[in-house]
């Protein structure tokens, strides 16, 4: 069954800040989308890779993120969207007719583990769609005019995180199906109004998705941790 990476690189990182988008920022004296692709090159699962990015960093992407590391699994680097979920559409769209299953996941979240990634993607192939999700820790408050309303049960809530796998046909059918995807930040969601379940993976590894320069340093404290640099 033939699974594609979509690594979807295709933001302008405006809450990070700095001159370039975050996923090609140095992290470890490489750009973190490199990392970011490194894990998805050594997960056995993954039979390709599809980047997306913006289209002013089409050839700095080859030149700089991809050339330098000999990726043996990149098919090919396409131009992404104004939203990430056009970004995931553009991508989607790019794939191979051969692709049976799709592992959509954020280019800013270079820590996730190929063991973590092979883990989803097994589940998907046997539930159709599933994602990475962490149970939270913390007591969450619904509030509404800076008061709380409600506290939520944290027993039941869960942080998702990417990737997020699906059958090929499955993720098609639901972004086709979509009404309005301009703010859709988590493709489970589509599948979710399709009427289907899906299932849930607790990564065993950290998977922190870089947003800050604060959350570059603890990157880079984790890999060193990890002997991964």
């Amino acid at each position: 069954m033939k699974t594609i990476a979509l690594i979807v690189a295709g933001g302008r990182g405006i809450r990070f800040g700095g001159e370039i988008p975050k996923q090609f920022r140095s992290l470890w004296d490489r750009p973190l989308l490199s990392w970011t692709i490194q894990q998805f090159e050594e997960a056995k699962r993954v039979d390709e890779i599809v980047i997306v990015v913006p289209e002013d960093y089409l050839l700095y992407t080859n030149e700089k993120v991809v050339n330098p590391y000999s990726f043996r699994k990149i098919g090919k680097v396409v131009i992404g969207g104004e939203t990430r979920a056009e970004s995931v559409r553009s991508g989607l769209n790019a794939l191979p007719i051969s692709t049976k299953f799709v592992a959509i996941h954020d280019g800013a979240r270079p820590l996730v583990s190929s063991g973590d990634i092979n883990r989803v993607i097994e589940m998907a192939q046997k539930e159709r769609a599933a994602i990475l999700a962490r149970p939270i820790s913390d007591t969450v408050k619904r509030v509404e005019g800076d008061f709380i309303i409600s506290t939520l049960d944290r027993t039941k809530l869960f942080s998702a995180e990417t990737p997020q796998v699906f059958q090929y046909d499955l993720i098609m059918s639901a972004h086709k199906s979509a009404f309005n995807i301009a703010n859709v930040t988590d493709d489970a969601l589509l599948i979710e109004q399709l009427g289907f379940k899906v299932r849930t993976v607790i990564p065993e590894k950290i998977n922190l998705k870089i947003t800050t320069e604060e959350d570059l340093i603890l990157a880079k404290h984790v890999m060193s941790m990890r002997n991964e640099i």
